[in-house]
């Protein structure tokens, strides 16, 4: 896999380690998802199920599941907060996540607790690529 050829668009935040990413909003929000270099180590998304809104969410803790071809996978949350929002469309259509993981494939919103403490953890900008590259060495995977 040519890393260099993945999207990592820098209006994200980043938690490598877990290949998540969080767009903040303008209201202390911030949209999640998956990173497309994580879509593609894990493989197809068969089914794709967000925690309920209402839910409280801490960093690298589950945000949603993830069904793939041959295991079921908890998706860490690259921020603390309340879920607020779903995406609706990943029911009837989980290959958005694959499709456009940084846009029409995110996973929820969450109202942000402290994304000032959460910030040590991501990584945003120009070290993405380098990371994103090595993340990928470390699982064997084409660089």
């Amino acid at each position: 896999m040519n890393t260099a050829a993945l999207a990592y668009p820098d209006d994200l935040w980043y938690l490598v380690a877990d290949q998540v990413w969080a767009r903040l909003g303008a209201d202390n929000t911030a949209t999640v998802g998956i990173t497309a270099l994580g879509v593609q180590l894990a493989g197809e998304v068969y089914m794709c199920r967000p925690k309920s809104v209402g839910t409280e969410v801490q960093q690298g803790r589950g945000i949603a599941v993830v069904e793939l071809a041959k295991s079921i996978v908890s998706v860490k949350s690259p921020v603390s907060g309340r879920v607020v929002a779903v995406n609706q469309k990943l029911a009837a259509q989980p290959e958005l996540v694959h499709t456009d993981p940084c846009g029409e494939g995110w996973l929820a919103q969450l109202a942000l607790h402290d994304f000032a403490s959460d910030q040590a953890a991501l990584l945003h900008g120009e070290p993405v690529a380098a990371a994103m590259a090595h993340h990928a060495w470390l699982h064997r995977s084409e660089t």
